[in-house]
Protein backbone atom coordinates (compact mmCIF):
# COMPACT_ATOMS: atom_id res chain seq x y z
CA UNK A 1 0.00 0.00 0.00
CA UNK A 2 3.02 2.31 0.08
CA UNK A 3 2.72 5.71 -1.60
CA UNK A 4 3.21 9.34 -0.62
CA UNK A 5 2.37 10.18 3.00
CA UNK A 6 2.39 13.54 4.79
CA UNK A 7 2.55 13.42 8.59
CA UNK A 8 1.40 16.47 10.55
CA UNK A 9 1.95 16.66 14.32
CA UNK A 10 -0.57 19.15 15.68
CA UNK A 11 -0.19 19.03 19.46
CA UNK A 12 -3.39 19.45 21.51
CA UNK A 13 -6.49 20.24 19.44
CA UNK A 14 -10.11 20.62 20.51
CA UNK A 15 -12.22 17.76 19.17
CA UNK A 16 -14.45 20.03 17.06
CA UNK A 17 -11.41 21.71 15.52
CA UNK A 18 -9.81 18.34 14.77
CA UNK A 19 -13.02 17.20 13.11
CA UNK A 20 -13.15 20.34 10.97
CA UNK A 21 -9.53 19.83 9.93
CA UNK A 22 -10.28 16.23 8.97
CA UNK A 23 -13.15 17.39 6.75
CA UNK A 24 -10.85 19.93 5.11
CA UNK A 25 -8.07 17.42 4.41
CA UNK A 26 -10.52 14.73 3.24
CA UNK A 27 -12.02 17.17 0.74
CA UNK A 28 -8.55 18.13 -0.48
CA UNK A 29 -7.53 14.48 -0.82
CA UNK A 30 -10.65 13.67 -2.82
CA UNK A 31 -9.80 16.54 -5.19
CA UNK A 32 -6.25 15.27 -5.50
CA UNK A 33 -4.99 18.52 -3.94
CA UNK A 34 -2.86 16.83 -1.26
CA UNK A 35 -1.22 13.45 -0.63
CA UNK A 36 -2.41 10.87 1.87
CA UNK A 37 -2.04 12.51 5.27
CA UNK A 38 -1.68 11.35 8.87
CA UNK A 39 -2.80 13.86 11.50
CA UNK A 40 -1.26 13.16 14.92
CA UNK A 41 -2.67 15.03 17.90
CA UNK A 42 -4.17 14.95 21.38
CA UNK A 43 -7.65 16.02 22.45
CA UNK A 44 -8.82 17.58 25.71
CA UNK A 45 -11.14 15.20 27.63
CA UNK A 46 -13.98 14.14 25.33
CA UNK A 47 -16.29 11.16 24.86
CA UNK A 48 -17.19 10.37 21.25
CA UNK A 49 -20.14 8.29 20.08
CA UNK A 50 -19.72 6.09 17.01
CA UNK A 51 -22.55 5.15 14.68
CA UNK A 52 -23.29 1.89 16.51
CA UNK A 53 -23.10 3.23 20.08
CA UNK A 54 -25.67 2.25 22.70
CA UNK A 55 -27.01 4.72 25.24
CA UNK A 56 -26.30 2.41 28.19
CA UNK A 57 -22.59 2.45 27.33
CA UNK A 58 -22.46 5.97 28.77
CA UNK A 59 -22.07 5.41 32.51
CA UNK A 60 -22.36 9.07 33.48
CA UNK A 61 -25.04 11.57 32.57
CA UNK A 62 -24.21 14.40 30.21
CA UNK A 63 -24.43 16.75 33.19
CA UNK A 64 -21.97 14.67 35.22
CA UNK A 65 -19.52 14.57 32.32
CA UNK A 66 -19.78 18.33 31.89
CA UNK A 67 -19.09 18.76 35.61
CA UNK A 68 -15.91 16.70 35.15
CA UNK A 69 -14.83 18.79 32.17
CA UNK A 70 -15.58 16.05 29.61
CA UNK A 71 -17.17 17.07 26.31
CA UNK A 72 -19.54 14.78 24.40
CA UNK A 73 -19.60 14.52 20.59
CA UNK A 74 -21.19 12.26 18.03
CA UNK A 75 -18.71 10.97 15.45
CA UNK A 76 -19.35 9.74 11.91
CA UNK A 77 -17.22 6.64 12.36
CA UNK A 78 -17.80 2.98 12.98
CA UNK A 79 -17.69 1.56 16.46
CA UNK A 80 -19.25 2.42 19.78
CA UNK A 81 -18.24 4.89 22.49
CA UNK A 82 -14.68 5.93 23.28
CA UNK A 83 -12.75 8.41 25.40
CA UNK A 84 -9.95 10.82 24.48
CA UNK A 85 -7.77 12.88 26.81
CA UNK A 86 -4.28 14.36 27.04
CA UNK A 87 -1.69 11.61 27.17
CA UNK A 88 -3.48 9.65 24.45
CA UNK A 89 -2.04 9.84 20.93
CA UNK A 90 -4.82 10.17 18.36
CA UNK A 91 -4.11 9.46 14.71
CA UNK A 92 -6.36 10.39 11.80
CA UNK A 93 -5.02 8.74 8.61
CA UNK A 94 -6.68 10.34 5.58
CA UNK A 95 -5.86 7.84 2.87
CA UNK A 96 -7.30 7.24 -0.61
CA UNK A 97 -7.82 3.47 -0.57
CA UNK A 98 -8.97 3.46 -4.19
CA UNK A 99 -5.76 5.13 -5.36
CA UNK A 100 -3.82 2.45 -3.49
CA UNK A 101 -5.85 -0.37 -5.02
CA UNK A 102 -7.09 -1.38 -1.57
CA UNK A 103 -10.87 -0.90 -1.49
CA UNK A 104 -11.40 -3.13 1.55
CA UNK A 105 -12.44 -1.54 4.85
CA UNK A 106 -11.79 -4.67 6.91
CA UNK A 107 -8.28 -4.93 5.49
CA UNK A 108 -7.77 -1.24 6.35
CA UNK A 109 -8.75 -1.89 9.97
CA UNK A 110 -6.27 -4.75 10.15
CA UNK A 111 -3.62 -2.48 8.59
CA UNK A 112 -4.18 0.14 11.29
CA UNK A 113 -3.96 -2.50 14.01
CA UNK A 114 -0.70 -3.77 12.56
CA UNK A 115 0.92 -0.35 12.23
CA UNK A 116 -0.04 0.70 15.77
CA UNK A 117 1.18 -2.71 16.96
CA UNK A 118 4.49 -2.18 15.19
CA UNK A 119 4.90 1.12 17.03
CA UNK A 120 4.13 -0.60 20.33
CA UNK A 121 6.77 -3.25 19.70
CA UNK A 122 9.27 -0.43 19.18
CA UNK A 123 8.28 0.96 22.58
CA UNK A 124 8.73 -2.40 24.28
CA UNK A 125 5.09 -3.52 24.52
CA UNK A 126 3.99 -6.80 22.93
CA UNK A 127 0.60 -6.68 21.24
CA UNK A 128 -2.05 -8.97 19.81
CA UNK A 129 -5.39 -8.95 18.06
CA UNK A 130 -8.51 -10.45 19.61
CA UNK A 131 -10.71 -12.30 17.08
CA UNK A 132 -14.03 -10.55 16.58
CA UNK A 133 -12.91 -7.27 18.19
CA UNK A 134 -11.34 -4.27 16.49
CA UNK A 135 -8.42 -2.64 18.27
CA UNK A 136 -4.99 -3.41 19.70
CA UNK A 137 -4.51 -5.48 22.86
CA UNK A 138 -1.55 -6.30 25.09
CA UNK A 139 -0.01 -9.75 24.69
CA UNK A 140 1.61 -11.21 27.80
CA UNK A 141 1.02 -14.15 30.20
CA UNK A 142 -1.42 -12.16 32.36
CA UNK A 143 -3.75 -11.79 29.36
CA UNK A 144 -3.81 -15.58 28.89
CA UNK A 145 -4.63 -16.44 32.51
CA UNK A 146 -8.00 -18.02 33.18
CA UNK A 147 -10.65 -15.38 33.74
CA UNK A 148 -8.31 -12.50 32.85
CA UNK A 149 -9.79 -9.58 30.95
CA UNK A 150 -8.19 -8.61 27.66
CA UNK A 151 -6.15 -5.42 28.13
CA UNK A 152 -6.90 -2.91 25.37
CA UNK A 153 -4.26 -0.31 24.62
CA UNK A 154 -5.55 1.27 21.40
CA UNK A 155 -9.03 1.82 19.99
CA UNK A 156 -9.80 2.03 16.27
CA UNK A 157 -12.83 3.38 14.41
CA UNK A 158 -12.91 4.66 10.85
CA UNK A 159 -15.16 6.48 8.42
CA UNK A 160 -15.11 6.81 4.63
CA UNK A 161 -15.86 9.62 2.20
CA UNK A 162 -15.91 7.87 -1.14
CA UNK A 163 -12.88 5.66 -0.61
CA UNK A 164 -10.94 8.26 1.39
CA UNK A 165 -10.59 7.29 5.04
CA UNK A 166 -11.09 9.48 8.09
CA UNK A 167 -11.06 9.05 11.88
CA UNK A 168 -8.59 6.34 12.90
CA UNK A 169 -6.91 5.22 16.13
CA UNK A 170 -6.36 6.33 19.73
CA UNK A 171 -3.26 4.94 21.46
CA UNK A 172 -3.19 5.20 25.25
CA UNK A 173 0.31 6.44 26.06
CA UNK A 174 0.35 7.97 29.54
CA UNK A 175 -3.14 9.35 30.11
CA UNK A 176 -5.14 9.04 33.33
CA UNK A 177 -7.10 5.82 32.75
CA UNK A 178 -9.74 6.83 35.30
CA UNK A 179 -11.47 8.77 32.52
CA UNK A 180 -12.62 5.49 30.99
CA UNK A 181 -14.87 5.00 34.03
CA UNK A 182 -17.38 7.29 32.27
CA UNK A 183 -18.06 4.71 29.53
CA UNK A 184 -18.07 1.06 28.52
CA UNK A 185 -15.06 1.38 26.19
CA UNK A 186 -16.05 0.44 22.65
CA UNK A 187 -19.05 -1.34 24.19
CA UNK A 188 -16.80 -4.16 25.46
CA UNK A 189 -17.62 -5.09 29.06
CA UNK A 190 -14.93 -7.79 29.23
CA UNK A 191 -12.06 -5.40 28.46
CA UNK A 192 -9.65 -3.56 30.75
CA UNK A 193 -8.17 -0.35 29.35
CA UNK A 194 -4.43 0.05 29.75
CA UNK A 195 -1.64 2.33 28.55
CA UNK A 196 1.98 2.16 27.42
CA UNK A 197 3.06 3.81 30.68
CA UNK A 198 1.14 1.26 32.76
CA UNK A 199 2.55 -1.68 30.83
CA UNK A 200 6.14 -0.44 30.99
CA UNK A 201 5.80 0.63 34.65
CA UNK A 202 9.26 1.60 35.94
CA UNK A 203 10.74 0.98 32.48
CA UNK A 204 8.79 3.92 31.02
CA UNK A 205 11.16 6.71 29.90
CA UNK A 206 10.62 10.30 30.98
CA UNK A 207 10.04 11.33 27.35
CA UNK A 208 7.51 8.56 26.64
CA UNK A 209 5.08 10.88 24.83
CA UNK A 210 7.72 12.05 22.36
CA UNK A 211 8.95 8.51 21.80
CA UNK A 212 5.43 7.29 21.15
CA UNK A 213 4.84 9.99 18.54
CA UNK A 214 8.10 9.09 16.81
CA UNK A 215 7.37 5.35 16.91
CA UNK A 216 3.89 5.82 15.41
CA UNK A 217 5.08 8.27 12.77
CA UNK A 218 7.90 5.99 11.66
CA UNK A 219 5.66 2.90 11.58
CA UNK A 220 3.15 4.68 9.34
CA UNK A 221 5.89 6.09 7.13
CA UNK A 222 7.28 2.60 6.63
CA UNK A 223 3.87 1.04 6.09
CA UNK A 224 2.15 3.68 3.98
CA UNK A 225 4.74 6.06 2.63
CA UNK A 226 7.48 5.39 0.12
CA UNK A 227 7.75 9.18 0.19
CA UNK A 228 7.33 10.84 3.60
CA UNK A 229 6.75 14.51 4.36
CA UNK A 230 6.87 15.26 8.09
CA UNK A 231 5.58 18.52 9.57
CA UNK A 232 5.91 19.02 13.32
CA UNK A 233 3.66 21.14 15.52
CA UNK A 234 6.57 23.55 16.03
CA UNK A 235 6.97 23.99 12.27
CA UNK A 236 3.26 24.62 11.86
CA UNK A 237 3.22 27.20 14.65
CA UNK A 238 6.08 29.03 12.92
CA UNK A 239 4.23 29.04 9.61
CA UNK A 240 1.05 30.23 11.34
CA UNK A 241 2.91 33.12 12.95
CA UNK A 242 4.34 34.13 9.57
CA UNK A 243 1.00 33.90 7.78
CA UNK A 244 -1.29 35.13 10.55
CA UNK A 245 -3.38 31.91 10.26
CA UNK A 246 -4.01 29.43 13.11
CA UNK A 247 -1.94 26.20 12.92
CA UNK A 248 -3.60 23.18 11.35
Amino acid sequence: MAGALRVRELGRVAYADGLALQHEVVAARRRGACPDTLLLLEHPPVVTLGRSHKADHLLLSREAMTARGIELHEAARGGDVTYHAPGQLVGYPIVDLDARGARDVHAWLRTLEGLVGEALEGLGVRWRRVPGWTGVFVDDPRSAAAGARARKIASIGVGLRGWVTCHGFALNVDLDLAGFEAIVPCGLHAVEMTSVARELADRAPADLGARARTAVREAFERGLGKEADFESADAQRGEAERSGRPPG
